[in-house]
């Protein structure tokens, strides 16, 4: 039975689990330890949000009494273009009016991305949401939910922890509405090069489907800053909107350790934006008024996050004294976690769990069969960085010496 002949709901009872609904189950016994539980299985942030957040806020608690508009404000726009012109060199190629809208964080933005898209084709089949596997869930939910026929793309040591793109015919590209990318990846932390991001672009560009991709990793960098997708497409050949095809997605939660303040951005495409506005117009509220200009401040101020990508930095070297050489260990790219080869994600999450309070989640949880049956993450481990260094100086030692005995 294909997409478009199931119903909402019945798609929705055939979607896989929620992977923390999953974990819960799994590690629903309480452990063995006698020590503090320890949660390193989500990716939230532990280090204190910047002091400049909780005062813009405090500062206009008298614009809570307003509804906000979809669009945000333009000086929101302008601080995320700035941004995006630093970050990224882009010279002025952003237009504020164009080429951004603030969004609630990037979850419900990625989700209601596959809304835009999941049409049917021509012959009346519905058409393709190409996603790597593993991923973050919202991806396949998005693509499911919305009647698309899902095409899984693994991302495995061989392909360097990326989908390979080259793999995928020509013909199933032309059927491809939307592919979604994550660069850094989660949860590898694998990141696009600028000549793998140009291919995707080229791709979505003759076969005119949408790129979107998620950055939201982009600003926790180990060695040197991940090239964004933006900058890739505008130093491609292209008439008219420099961004054609191409939407990116960045959250202030992981860059300025704000999980809670739920503000964001999407920005590229002109067209596609138009679109995603008159969506959200019916299907979102906007970000609130003193969000927006807490938003607003942490986009223009750069200090704190250099310290945090300098409290990162810390930790995956603590890391590397806890883990090089075992496991499949590697810095990664980018982001906070590590993707950690122990055989079975499953049993040592368990035995983690049960015998040192240690929460961590297992890999297949984020991916699923691929076309040859295999679950390529069975035998993964994602860890998340999140906790102060203290903290992970005492987690990690013991989480290796459980390991080796998985």
């Amino acid at each position: 039975m294909d997409a478009t002949t199931l119903s909402f709901n019945q798609r929705l009872v055939e979607l896989n689990d929620y992977p923390f609904a999953r974990l819960a189950r799994l590690l629903s016994p309480p452990p063995q330890a006698n020590v503090a539980p320890l949660a390193l299985s989500v990716g939230e942030p532990q280090h204190a949000p910047p002091a400049l957040l909780a005062e813009t806020l405090a500062r206009n608690a008298h614009l809570w009494g307003k509804y906000p508009p979809q669009t945000g404000t333009l000086a929101y726009r302008q601080a995320v273009a700035g941004w995006l012109d630093r970050r990224y060199g882009l010279q002025g190629a952003v237009d504020p009016e164009r080429h951004v809208i603030p969004v609630a964080g990037t979850r419900e933005a990625l989700f209601q991305v596959a809304l835009l898209v999941a049409a049917e084709d021509p012959g009346g089949a519905p058409r393709r949401i190409a996603i790597p596997n593993p991923s973050y869930a919202v991806y396949e939910g998005a693509a499911r939910l919305a009647g698309a026929e899902l095409a899984l793309l693994n991302a495995t040591p061989a392909t360097g922890f990326l989908p390979d793109l080259h793999a995928v015919a020509e013909q199933d590209w032309a059927r491809t509405s939307l592919l979604m990318l994550c660069t850094p990846s989660n949860p590898e932390g694998a990141v696009a090069d600028r000549a793998y991001l140009a291919h995707a672009i080229t791709l979505a560009r003759r076969h005119r489907f949408l790129l979107a991709v998620d950055e939201c990793y982009a600003e926790i960098w180990d060695r040197e800053p991940p090239p964004g997708a933006l900058e890739v497409a505008a130093s491609l050949t292209s008439s008219g909107d420099p961004f054609a095809n191409v939407l990116v997605f960045h959250s202030l939660s992981k860059r300025s350790s704000a999980a809670g303040l739920r503000a964001g951005f999407v920005a590229g495409d002109a067209d596609a934006l138009q679109l995603f506005l008159r969506l959200r117009n019916f299907a979102s509220g906007g970000v609130p008024l003193p969000v927006l200009e807490a938003a607003t401040a942490l986009w223009n101020d750069e200090r704190h996050v250099e310290e945090n990508r300098t409290a990162y930095r810390a930790k995956f070297d603590l890391a590397e004294k806890s883990l090089a050489g075992r496991f499949g260990f590697r810095r990664p790219g980018g982001g906070f976690f590590l993707w950690l080869d122990v055989g079975d994600g499953e049993r040592a999450a368990r035995r983690l769990w049960t015998e040192a309070a240690i929460r961590t989640l297992p890999g297949a949880y984020m991916a699923r069969p691929g076309a040859d049956g295999r679950n390529h993450a069975q035998g993964f481990l994602r860890v998340a960085l999140v906790h102060d260094l203290p903290v992970l100086a005492d987690a990690l030692p013991r989480m290796a010496a459980l390991l080796e005995g998985n």
